[in-house]
């Protein structure tokens, strides 16, 4: 076994990293290199995983009618939102950003793969769930390493996965779990943008440690 550290260098970087990694809604509209997206998807791979089964499963979205009926069904959505608020929270939601979906060079559906072979079954069977889990924690990882690397990355929530999961047309074992921009972003900012834009305040969010 060979055992590896990390100095005080690099944990400060990486404190840092995590402080600097935002959800990113502005982007420049200039592409991303194939090699850095292949190294990128390269270092999502080795994100953790129920049984080393590796459930992840990227779809990259690059055709424009599909692009076109993402961003639909992203409109659709955000304005079916918008009807959950009323008075000035509604008026603040109406001029939030809350998608790069048209400026970003890069668009990717997240799956998991709820039958995959992979890992036979080890650490699911009471949890299969799990496989989800996994996929999130793939996704995370892409998202410290396009940050580490200068890009920025969206998360796009507001959208019917159903429909999504038609636009896209995988196979019906794949389960949505999230639809990323991917971009150079247009602007750094260490603040989260809903705290910026006066959605909410981080600090309102509290660390919560139940002693049992």
């Amino acid at each position: 076994m060979t055992e590896h550290s990390f100095g005080a260098s690099f944990q400060a970087e990486f404190e840092e990293l995590l402080a600097w990694r935002r959800d990113v809604r502005h982007f420049r509209t200039d592409p991303v290199p194939a090699e850095m997206v292949e190294h990128l998807l390269d270092l999502t791979g080795l994100a953790p995983s129920v049984g080393n089964a590796q459930p992840w499963r990227f779809v990259s979205v690059d055709e424009p009618a599909r692009r076109a009926a993402i961003i639909e069904n992203f409109q659709l959505a955000n304005q079916a939102a918008l009807t959950n608020y009323d008075g000035e929270r509604a008026e603040l939601y109406a001029r939030l950003k809350l998608a790069g979906l048209r400026e970003a060079p890069r668009h990717f559906a997240v799956f998991c793969d709820e039958t995959t072979p992979q890992g036979p079954g080890l650490g699911r069977l009471t949890m299969p769930e799990t496989l989800r889990y996994s996929t999130v924690l793939a996704i995370h990882t892409l998202w410290l390493a396009a940050r580490a690397q200068g890009l920025g990355l969206g998360w796009v929530s507001i959208i019917d996965p159903l429909q999504a999961t038609t636009t896209l047309d995988v196979p019906k074992n794949w389960h949505f779990v999230a639809y990323l921009c991917l971009g150079f972003p247009a602007g750094d900012h260490i603040e989260p943008e809903l705290q910026r834009k006066g959605w909410q305040s981080r600090e309102a969010l509290c660390r919560q440690v139940l002693q049992r």
